[in-house]
């Protein structure tokens, strides 16, 4: 009953439509995605391979919600300082630059599944993942960083920092993003190191975890009816054995 729950959840929510801005998982983590859905035990509910965004906020909101900020930038590959120039002139209010690292949220059939993808994830230097457990039972892997960067450079639509500055903080965000991508290759290795393993375990308790079936058979069987392997090991045949005889015998099918 587990296991149907569990596989009701990962088709209800592979199926539905993606509702991010871009529609789509993002190329650096597509193979991941992909590696992860195929295994009975996992299914992602949702995933950023890491972006730079610039974002516009309302003046009165310290804390900037999607639906109070309008997107000036965003770009999930290195960016250049004409990228973020261009967005901060549409700038009306409160724009702040950010480097958002990759995420990934896992639900998972079992705790130990869950504690498995938690070690890959914090040994690939994900150090900020965590596990929760839903009041539905439902239990989330969660593949974060604190390898964060937010600045503000604008307030009421001007601008507050110099070109140089700039220059500076793209640099920055720039190797943030290599790291970053560094950093999802060595998940990826790690995760395939990891499941690869599991799966061939699962496969082989299957496998042992049938019920065998026993047929009585009667079958008549002759002595001197040997295998090539067997022959040196059997010693030639009598008179008195060679007739047939009949034995039963239990075949495991």
């Amino acid at each position: 009953m587990e296991g149907d729950t569990f596989q009701q959840w990962k088709n209800q929510c592979l199926s539905k439509c993606d509702l991010s801005k871009k529609g789509s998982v993002d190329h650096d983590i597509s193979h991941i995605v992909s590696f992860i859905n195929s295994h009975d035990q996992y299914f992602t509910t949702s995933s950023c391979s890491g972006r730079m965004i610039l974002i516009d906020g309302v003046s009165d909101c310290p804390d900037v919600q999607k639906q109070n900020c309008s997107w000036l930038f965003v770009t999930h590959q290195k960016c250049q300082n004409k990228d973020v120039v261009t967005g901060l002139e549409k700038s009306v209010g409160e724009a702040t630059f950010k480097f958002e690292p990759f995420v990934l949220h896992v639900q998972c059939k079992h705790l130990e599944d869950a504690q498995l993808l938690h070690t890959v994830a914090i040994n690939s230097g994900f150090r900020n993942s965590g596990i929760t457990v839903g009041k539905k039972g439902k239990i989330i892997m969660a593949v974060r960083s604190t390898h964060c960067l937010e600045v503000p450079l604008s307030h009421r639509g001007k601008v507050l920092i110099s070109d140089e500055y700039l220059d500076f903080l793209v640099g920055v965000a720039n190797e943030k993003m290599e790291e970053n991508l560094k950093r999802i290759e060595r998940f990826n290795d790690c995760l395939q190191a990891a499941l690869q393993p599991q799966q061939q375990i699962r496969s082989l308790q299957e496998g042992t975890d049938k019920k065998p079936v026993y047929r009585r058979r009667r079958k008549r069987v002759q002595v001197n009816s040997v295998t090539d392997c067997d022959s040196q090991s059997v010693k030639e045949p009598t008179e008195s054995n060679q007739k047939e005889m009949d034995c039963d015998l239990m075949f495991l099918s």
